[in-house]
């Protein structure tokens, strides 16, 4: 039992890592347009976790910043985050995430932001009860200008 854990947990945790990068803490729409939110334009983003990174580079078009941090559920997790608190630089949300096959997780992650950056640590659980596995995620903007190849979000 303890080594299927070990190894959902190998193959779960990137994806639901890079789940909660795309599943930010949202705030209403009418935040979104203030200064209390992240800019538009060409990102690269890390997530951690069970030792496995992964670094991906996304252009994100001013019609998308509330997607791309205010809660976008991915192609294989749709996430809800019922907890979230996000403003003056903090953002903390606790919610789930599930799969296509309806396997779901809790999620919980904290952290700080600014308009071109921000680094969430938390983890995430793949079992009622047992232990937050840590995940984290960090992102910075690499330009306003998307380059001519660039994958869109």
């Amino acid at each position: 039992m303890k080594t299927g854990l070990i190894r959902a947990a190998a193959l779960t945790v990137p994806a639901i890592a890079g789940a909660l990068l795309l599943a930010a803490p949202a705030t209403p729409r009418a935040a979104q347009t203030s200064t209390d939110t992240v800019l538009p334009g060409y990102w690269e983003y890390t997530t951690s976790a069970v030792g496995v990174r992964d670094t991906e580079q996304k252009c994100v078009r001013p019609s998308e910043i509330n997607r791309f941090f205010g809660g976008l559920s991915t192609r294989r997790w749709t996430c809800t985050y019922p907890v979230r608190q996000v403003g003056n630089g903090n953002a903390r949300f606790e919610g789930t995430c599930t799969d296509r096959r309806g396997r779901r997780v809790n999620v919980r992650l904290n952290g700080t932001y600014q308009r071109e950056s921000f680094t969430f640590r938390g983890g995430a659980q793949l079992a009622r009860g047992t232990p937050y596995l840590p995940a984290s995620i960090t992102a910075r903007r690499i330009s306003a200008n998307c380059p001519a190849n660039a994958e869109y979000f």
